[in-house]
């Protein structure tokens, strides 16, 4: 991205507003770069303190779990599913808050209620009082005062199917994850679904717009099949970013080099999307390395040369958790991520506040 060597007094104020990054996904790959995002999220003491640009957070979450906690609010209230969103919810609010370590308490007993998180009954009890399930969400997010917005990808009841290689077609996400035979294409029902006008406007204003980490089929690719997302993401002037995982996932990505993922992405989405992926340059110890070997699960090729005849630019950055080494995973670490985030949401903003003044001024004077 190109640098400002002359700075207007216009380009001064543009280039001190909170840099406004959408980040769209699900599952723990979502929540993950939150939790890294919020301790720069605008008028926090950090950003005062070290110099770091604030940001305004908005998060788009899939919706299309149907398993566990929230598949069974699912069906029994035919809402959409709340954990998820419960889960970015809480990665944006302060941690050692007692609300926020009551939304994410789970019941371990009790009739009816084993297996339920508490924050994905407020959630359904907040649906059935407003009849309203993106209000639900923003009340939600009022209460436990979190650190940017959050939105569901569409209000619609979706349900995803898979394509198999081999031709079967498999419905629900649960279901997919555990499939052995390698994934064609996945698709939503209804195929016709809108996302909330809040959604496209915030893509529409994003200065970076990042897609995972996280499972590729069942938490990224599902936001960009609402009719309409990616149409706004391509027509979108920020910078659009893959988090490539670090690892290969069973039952979706099996042998899928960095490439494959982003070949993935465009083919589902029907047009280019990404601009630029960012990989991990931190080794992974060998001792977690053989232990997923033993589960048939190896890292993410970087296929470089494939990534470039695709068009995308390059990043790299050490992403490894070392707090995760403990439970024996392989994790992103949030802090990292969010370095990375908002480092190219920076050059990101440059960019777009220099092609705005170079076309300020090269436009005839009426």
């Amino acid at each position: 991205m190109p640098i400002l060597t002359r700075v207007s007094p216009a380009e001064r104020t543009l280039l001190k507003a909170p840099l406004r990054i959408v980040s769209i996904g699900g599952g723990t790959g979502l929540s993950t770069l939150l939790s890294g995002l919020k301790k720069h999220a605008r008028g926090t003491q950090e950003d005062a303190e070290g110099g770091i640009p604030a940001v305004d957070i908005a998060a788009v979450v899939t919706v299309t779990d149907d398993g566990g906690s929230s598949g069974r609010l699912r069906r029994d209230f035919d809402i959409l599913p709340p954990g998820d969103i419960r889960n970015c919810m809480t990665a944006l609010s302060e941690d050692e808050h007692l609300l926020s370590r009551l939304f994410q308490y789970r019941f371990d007993g009790g009739r009816g209620l084993k297996g339920h998180s508490f924050g994905n009954l407020f959630l359904t009890a907040l649906h059935q009082i407003t009849g309203d399930f993106a209000q639900a969400v923003k009340l939600s997010s009022e209460i436990l005062a979190i650190r940017g917005r959050i939105f569901p990808a569409t209000s619609a009841n979706v349900t995803l199917e898979a394509i198999l290689r081999d031709g079967t077609a498999v419905a629900g996400e649960s279901k997919i994850s555990k499939s052995r035979c390698p994934i064609e294409k996945i698709r939503l029902r209804p195929e016709h679904c809108d996302p909330l006008e809040e959604t496209l406007e915030a893509i529409r204003k994003a200065d970076l717009i990042t897609l995972g980490p996280g499972s590729l089929y069942t938490s990224v690719i599902p936001n960009i099949l609402v009719k309409q997302i990616p149409e706004a993401i391509a027509n979108s002037a920020a910078m659009k970013v893959y988090f490539v995982n670090l690892m290969w996932q069973p039952g979706e990505t099996i042998n899928f080099s960095a490439s494959a993922h982003v070949a993935a992405i465009h083919e589902h989405a029907g047009r280019k999307l990404i601009d630029c992926v960012v990989l991990n340059s931190a080794p992974i110890p060998q001792r977690l390395a053989r232990s997923y070997a033993r589960a048939d699960v190896k890292p993410v090729e970087h296929d470089l040369d494939n990534l470039r005849a695709l068009d995308v630019k390059v990043v790299t950055a050490d992403l490894i958790s070392e707090v995760a080494f403990a439970h024996k995973k392989i994790r992103h670490d949030p802090e990292a991520l969010a370095r990375v985030v908002i480092d190219l949401a920076s050059r990101s903003r440059v960019y777009q506040v220099r092609k705005k003044t170079l076309a300020l001024r090269s436009s005839p004077v009426q």
